[in-house]
């Protein structure tokens, strides 16, 4: 068991790392090129939500997987760390710096105007309701419930990816 919460500390320990990392090459970019800031929360913004994303995108099929396993099995606690880690090292720093970096460039560029922005507002806004539901169902697994059903997940699983290509249409096309 002291294996698990050692390789647990190192995961933290790496994820500590990257953000410090993060947040080090944030501050040379403010000291370094003022010039450009805008060119850089927008790249940052993008490779969050990418993040953002493919969690989004796997969680639900881990739960699918998970719902498969006997409920206090190895697998099961397996499936419970990779669940934990997906969630709290990858999706939710993720979330929060497309978020950050997202409002930055809402106010910096567009100065919290136009309808286009407002309906993506909105789609980010159900976007993270979904991260929020799916932060419960993993707490859920994580005591060794099974909530819904693998057909429920299935479907769910379809909700961040529709909600993306809303997304991605409204900034591409910025329709009205």
């Amino acid at each position: 068991m002291s294996d698990g919460k050692s390789a647990g500390a190192r995961v933290a320990a790496r994820a500590a790392t990257a953000l410090a990392v993060f947040v080090i090459l944030g501050g040379l970019v403010l000291l370094l090129d003022r010039d450009n800031i805008y060119g850089w929360a927008k790249a940052l913004h993008i490779v969050a939500v990418i993040a953002w994303m493919a969690g989004l995108l796997y969680l639900p099929r881990l739960f699918i997987y998970h719902f498969e396993t006997a409920p206090g099995s190895k697998a099961s606690g397996l499936f419970k760390a990779m669940e934990a880690r997906l969630f709290r090292i990858i999706m939710n720093p993720a979330m929060m710096l497309a978020w950050l970096l997202g409002l930055f460039l809402a106010w910096h560029v567009y100065a919290f105007q136009g309808g286009w922005l407002h309906a993506k507002l909105l789609l980010v806004v159900l976007m993270t309701a979904v991260h929020v539901y799916y932060g419960r169902a993993m707490r859920a697994f994580g005591r060794d419930e099974r909530p819904k059903s693998q057909r429920h997940w299935r479907i769910v699983n379809e909700a961040p990816a529709l909600l993306m290509i809303g997304i991605v249409l409204l900034v591409v096309l910025k329709p009205f």
